[in-house]
């Protein structure tokens, strides 16, 4: 583990206010050494007590409020008022998830923060932002999930809409928003001036698990989210197939053409898609069920471990869809130190160990989660931080003045660069058309360019080099010495191979932030396998998590891309904690994240709970573990469906009420939140069919009225029609040369806030900056530069590329 000494948030203190909602954010700010201090009321945060318990302990608090510190003040008191104002004269972040407007009912709202420390960040977070017709609903998880057109898309066609595992929305979120924060914390180093971020749940989870408007993988072939998910549910096996084996179940993900050789051959030689057009995604898709069929036959009498072996041998992307029992045992992840020894209610478990690498030191959970009020202490030693100076304009993005070199790929690696674009930094896309990005690729006729790659790479630029040359590897390492961070999502080894490896970057440029994304991570007997997102969530154990229990074989993860673009935040955060390291050390970084590890940091808490109490961890199909009703209900019309979470017995009381059901009102059986869990059918089915007889929007907006957590289940279809995100400046269009109409896609990750909206600008075609860059970062003339085209060194734009549907 991390030496606190070397941890680049060194110095930084955080006050966290942050109370079951995206507490995974301070604790991030935690595990890269800031000093995050709960500020807890007398009788602590209801956090502590949210199930799953053991001996008494919330498995919740523990893993999410690790590496913090505690104090308890009253803030409704003159005292714990004065003293909370203390710790903000110390402090360089606030992060509140107080409900829109009780912070301003208690005199501590952003704006009076702010006038007593303009340099103050102040971060907060609520569940659909301070502003907007829905400002004042409430959600859990799964509302947000079914609000933000996850749920919609998740499960198999023809049954009712599945909820993911997890709680994906609240732990992908509070990872935006840390990267959001430390964009505010850097603006503030550059500028003087401090902010306040109006941060919604529901948009960010719109933007991170599954986003309408984002990138959409290889499989795809260029097709937006929207086409390929308008209405209802996929089939089973859609895009990434599962199937049968002697011990359990393995995933291919056959996308590229040498992929499809290496299957077509282990097929044999006289099946039917032996013919090279099928080497085409496209001309697959045609006959996939057939090709399907093969595959199962081949694979139904062979072990997994087996079928993963042959697999890797023949240039097939292949994993086992493992269990969490599997998970916690895979040799892989145990060697790469991807799990620690937790100890919670007096006994010993094991926890994702973080999400981030830098430098090879794991950053994680150090101590355990503080003890109520147990650094009250520190309130008599305060000391106030002189304020900043105000040394440049706010208006400026913040990233201004920062040089990428994005060697990225897909999904995770488009993301990576593109939210760093959005923040001003200048970012080169480095590529080449002997080893294209799969993103370029489309199915569409006539269009030069998909509306997939325009929306992962609108803001960049594209130098098209061949990296397979010695001339090539020169001409990037003239580009590092002047470059800020470099991106790159290949198999481990490779920069290195090419000789653009960290340790010869950092030889050139020692401030060099270089970043290496990859499927297992860049050490254990794994980390060279082939890997995509699909094959990462079979690995990781969230696939065999993501079905419907009483159906088999029915996993549905097959259109979800998690975790790309939440992969692309955890880079974020880390780019942004060593930009601020280097700002006093001078010195750059090596980060390294791993895909796997960060959906096994989204799980923190069900892992943990499975090492304590193994078989606890199970696919819960639409029944919310610890709410009684809680889940998925049918509503009036086709396909319609809204989830209620009730999880007190205030919400209970309030929801008999609005059914007029004094049947359940007074039935002893049910007046306690865990007998009802006891007979979830009974209440359940009698919810079900109240639900059944209204509209889904009537449904939410009586439960919501009552201040009980409902949300109906949107479609990306209704978004264009949704008030509260135009209200809340959620979309942005820009237009795409070689794209036939304009684009819709998302604004910046945090709606309202005092940085500047991204400026959208269109994504390029390969090589169109070449001769630009070319002349203006390597300094050669027109004539140098067409004599490096000529010899294949450079790569520019084709003449016709700017061509239309």
């Amino acid at each position: 583990m991390a030496d606190i000494n070397t941890l680049p948030l060194t110095g930084l203190r955080v006050i966290d206010l942050g109370d079951g909602k995206a507490e995974m954010c301070g604790r991030l700010l935690a595990d890269l050494g800031a000093e995050v201090i709960l500020v807890e009321p007398p009788e602590g945060m209801a956090a502590r007590r949210k199930a799953p318990l053991v001996a008494g302990e919330s498995l919740h608090f523990a893993s999410h409020n690790a590496n913090k510190k505690s104090v308890c003040l009253d803030l409704t008191s003159a005292q714990g008022k004065a003293q909370f104002l203390s710790l903000i004269d110390s402090a360089d972040i606030v992060i509140e998830t107080a409900k829109p407007g009780d912070m301003a009912a208690l005199g501590l709202e952003a704006a009076t923060l702010r006038e007593r420390r303009p340099d103050l960040v102040v971060l907060s977070i609520s569940d659909f932002g301070q502003t907007g017709p829905y400002r004042d609903y409430q959600a859990s998880n799964a509302v947000q999930l079914a609000m933000a057109a996850v749920l919609a898309r998740s499960g198999i066609a023809g049954n009712q809409p599945l909820l993911p595992p997890g709680e994906l929305a609240l732990e992908t979120t509070a990872v935006q928003a840390a990267w959001v924060v430390l964009l505010g914390y850097w603006q503030k180093l550059q500028t003087g001036t401090g902010n306040s971020m109006d941060f919604s749940v529901l948009e960010a989870t719109a933007q991170v698990i599954d986003p309408g408007l984002g990138v959409t993988g290889s499989a795809a072939a260029g097709r937006s989210a929207n086409e390929l998910a308008p209405y209802g549910r996929p089939p089973v096996g859609f895009l990434y197939p599962i199937f049968p084996c002697a011990d359990g179940h393995v995933r291919i993900c056959v996308l590229n053409p040498r992929q499809w050789q290496g299957m077509c051959g282990w097929l044999g030689n006289e099946h039917a898609f032996t013919d090279p057009k099928y080497g085409n995604i496209g001309e697959r898709f045609k006959v996939i069920k057939d090709i399907n069929a093969l595959i199962a036959a081949l694979f139904a009498g062979q072990a997994a471990d087996d079928l993963v072996i042959e697999g890797q041998r023949r240039g097939v992307p292949i994993a086992a869809v493992a269990t969490p029992t599997q998970v916690l045992e895979n040799e892989h992840f145990n060697a790469r130190g991807a799990f620690v020894e937790f100890a919670v209610g007096g006994q010993l478990g094991k926890m994702p160990s973080g999400y981030i690498e830098i430098d090879g030191q794991r950053i994680g959970p150090r101590n355990a989660a503080p003890a109520r009020g147990s650094d009250n202490g520190l309130l008599a030693a305060i000391k106030p931080k002189q304020i900043a100076p105000v040394t440049g304009s706010a208006g400026r993005r913040p990233l201004s003045g920062i040089r990428v070199l994005d060697l990225g790929v897909i999904v995770a690696g488009a993301e990576s660069g593109r939210i760093l674009a959005d923040q001003g930094a200048e970012v080169i896309k480095v590529e080449n058309t002997a080893f294209a990005d799969g993103l370029r690729q489309t199915s569409a006729p006539g269009v030069a360019i998909s509306q997939s790659f325009c929306q992962g790479s609108r803001n960049k630029k594209s130098f098209g080099l061949n990296l397979r040359s010695p001339e090539g590897i020169a001409i990037f390492h003239t580009l590092a010495k002047d470059a800020d961070i470099v991106l790159s999502n290949f198999k481990p080894g490779t920069m290195e191979s090419l000789g653009i490896g960290y340790e010869q970057l950092k030889a050139i440029n020692p401030r060099i932030i270089a970043v290496e994304s990859s499927a297992l991570g860049n050490t254990g007997p794994l980390a060279k396998s082939m890997g995509y997102g699909p094959l990462v969530r079979a690995a990781s154990g969230l696939t065999g998590l993501w079905r419907y229990p009483e159906i088999d074989g029915s996993y549905s993860d097959g259109i979800t891309i998690v975790p790309d673009h939440f992969a692309a935040r955890v880079s974020g955060v880390a780019i942004m904690a060593a930009l601020i390291r280097r700002e006093t050390t001078g010195i750059g970084a090596r980060i390294a994240i791993s895909q796997a590890e960060s959906i096994l940091n989204l799980l923190a808490t069900p892992l943990l709970r499975e090492s304590l109490q193994p078989g606890s961890l199970k696919a819960m199909g639409n029944k919310i573990e610890f709410s009684c009703p809680g889940g998925v209900f049918p509503c009036a019309g086709d396909d319609m469906w809204c989830v209620i979470d009730v999880d007190s017995d205030a919400a209970w009381r309030r929801l008999c009420g609005l059914m007029q059901n004094t049947t359940l009102a007074h039935d002893a059986r049910l007046s306690a939140a865990e007998d009802r869990l006891q007979h979830r059918d009974l209440v359940e089915a009698a919810v079900a069919e109240w639900t059944a007889q209204l509209g889904a929007t009537e449904v939410m907006e009586r439960l919501q009225a009552a201040g009980i957590k409902a949300g109906k289940m949107q479609r990306l279809s209704d978004f264009d029609e949704n008030p509260h995100l135009h209200a809340r400046k959620f979309f942005r269009h820009f237009e795409q040369p070689g794209f036939p109409t304009v684009l819709q896609t998302e604004n910046g990750p945090v709606s309202f806030s005092d940085l500047p909206d991204p400026e959208i600008c269109p994504a390029p075609f390969q090589g169109q900056h070449t001769r630009e860059l070319a002349g203006s970062l390597l300094g050669l003339n027109a004539e140098e530069i067409e004599k490096l085209v000529a010899s294949g060194v450079l790569e520019v734009m084709k003449e016709n590329e700017f061509i239309t549907g």
